[in-house]
C-alpha cells in the first residue's frame, strides 16, 4: 500500500499533565478523548487548568482490533467483540464523571477494514458512543500538537514520529522563521492544518502516513522464524516506504539544531529499558532525551535476548513483548537515516492531542502559556 500524503505537499518539557490518581471532579468542565487504534483502546478524561490540563481518569486496554486484518482485509468478530467490551468500560467512566464534551476516534484499522462501517454501527448499537474514523492527516496533526511542550527552543528542524499499531506518521517541520520562544506555540497552531505558509509560522515541509505500525509490520513477517533476519527484513521494508517522503529523498541532514520527538509505546518502552526501569514511571520517561547510540544499545540487547528473553524481561512487559521488535525496527530505521543526540521521548499522543484541540477550540485552554525546553 502506498503511504498517504497530502496532494501537492511541498511533532515537545513536560506540560503539567498529570496521570491519574482518579479523583472526583468538582465541576462540570471535563473533556474526554478516546483513541481506538489497531492494537489498543485508550481513553483520557481531563479538566483544563490554565494552559495545560489535569487528568481525572484514564483507561487503556489492548484489544488487538487489527488482528488478522493484514491477511483478510476485515476486522474479525472476536476483535470487534473485545473492542466493544473495552468501549463499554469507557462509556461507564464517561457516565460516572458526567462528561459531556468528548471526541472518540478510530484510526488505521478502521480506515483500512472493509467492514469498518458495520463495526461502527455495532459500537453505536452496543455502547451508544459516537466513534468516528479520522483521516491520516488529522491523526498526524493531533500527534504533533500533543508534543508541543517538548519542542526545544533551539530546534530549527523538527521530526515528529508517531509509531502506531497500524500506521506510522512522520511530520517534518521547519521552525527557522519562528522566534525561539514562539516555537512550542507555533506547533500548537498546526492543529488547524499543515498548509499555512505565512511568515513567522511553523512550516510543514512534508508529512507521510506509512501503513506499517507495530502490529501490521509484525504480521507481514510473522512467518520468518529467524529473529535477527525478521528484524532486518522489517527494517528494510519500512525504509522502502519512505521513498516518497521529501526529507528522505533530499537527504535532509540532522545537525545540532535538529530534534526528533517520538511518541509511541515503542519509544517509551525503549526509554524505560535504557533507564533499567522494572516498573514503568512516566515521570522519568516523558521528556527524556536519548541518543542514537543509546537507542542502538537497547535494540541490540533486545535482539540478544531473543523472543523468550524479551517475553520474560520486566522492562518490556507482557503486553509489549510481541510487538517491540517491529516497533524497534521502525525506530532504528529512522535513527539510522537521521542520527541525532536529541530524540525526545513523548509519553503522549493522539488522546492528548484530542484534548488540546477541544480545549483550545472552546477557549478554555490558552496555548500562550506553553514554554519549550531550553
Amino acid at each position: 500500500m502506498t503511504p498517504k500524503r497530502p496532494a501537492g505537499a511541498d511533532a515537545f518539557p513536560k506540560p503539567a499533565v498529570e496521570r491519574p490518581a482518579t479523583r472526583q471532579p468538582d465541576d462540570s468542565s471535563l473533556y474526554a478523548a478516546v483513541d481506538l487504534g489497531t492494537n489498543s483502546c485508550r481513553m483520557l478524561i481531563a479538566r483544563p487548568t490554565g494552559s495545560q490540563f489535569q487528568v481525572i481518569d484514564s483507561f487503556s486496554k489492548p484489544v488487538q482490533l487489527g488482528f488478522g486484518l493484514e491477511a483478510s482485509g476485515r476486522l474479525s468478530r472476536q476483535s470487534m467483540t473485545r473492542t466493544v467490551h473495552a468501549l463499554q468500560v469507557c462509556r461507564r467512566k464517561l457516565e460516572s464523571h458526567n462528561v459531556k464534551r468528548m471526541r472518540l476516534v478510530a484510526t488505521e484499522a478502521c480506515r483500512r477494514a472493509r467492514n469498518s462501517r458495520d463495526f461502527l454501527r455495532m459500537i453505536r448499537r452496543e455502547t451508544g458512543l459516537p466513534v468516528e474514523v479520522i483521516a491520516a492527516e488529522e491523526e498526524a496533526r493531533l500527534a504533533v500538537i500533543s508534543c508541543a511542550p517538548l519542542v526545544s527552543l533551539r530546534t530549527e528542524q523538527l521530526l515528529v514520529v508517531d509509531i502506531g499499531g497500524g500506521s506510522t506518521e512522520l511530520v517534518w517541520i521547519d521552525l527557522r522563521d519562528v522566534e525561539p520562544v514562539e516555537r512550542p506555540r507555533a506547533i500548537m497552531r498546526l492543529a488547524d492544518g499543515f498548509t499555512d505558509t505565512r511568515p513567522g509560522m511553523a512550516r510543514v515541509v512534508d508529512w507521510i502516513s506509512v501503513p506499517l505500525g507495530v502490529a501490521t509490520l509484525r504480521d507481514q513477517f510473522i512467518d520468518v522464524e529467524d529473529d535477527p533476519a525478521r528484524f532486518a527484513l522489517m527494517s528494510w521494508q519500512f525504509e522502502q516506504m519512505l521513498e516518497s517522503f521529501t526529507p528522505y529523498t533530499t537527504g535532509a541532514r540532522a545537525d545540532e539544531k535538529f530534534q526528533i520527538i517520538g511518541t509511541s509505546g515503542t519509544v517509551t518502552t525503549v526509554a524505560a529499558s535504557h533507564l533499567g526501569l522494572k516498573r514503568y514511571d512516566r515521570t522519568k520517561v516523558d521528556g527524556l532525551s536519548m541518543t542514537s547510540a543509546q537507542i542502538d544499545r537497547v535494540i541490540h540487547n533486545y535482539l540478544a535476548l531473543g523472543p523468550d528473553g524479551r517475553r520474560a524481561d520486566p522492562r518490556i512487559g507482557r503486553e509489549r513483548h510481541a510487538l517491540i521488535m517491529s516497533g524497534a525496527a521502525i525506530l532504528q530505521t529512522l535513527m539510522r537515516v537521521w542520527p541525532t543526540n536529541r530524540l525526545s521521548v513523548a509519553d503522549r499522543g493522539l488522546r492528548e492531542g484530542l484534548l488540546y484541540a477541544q480545549m483550545v477550540r472552546d477557549g478554555v485552554l490558552a496555548p500562550e502559556g506553553l514554554k519549550g525546553v531550553a
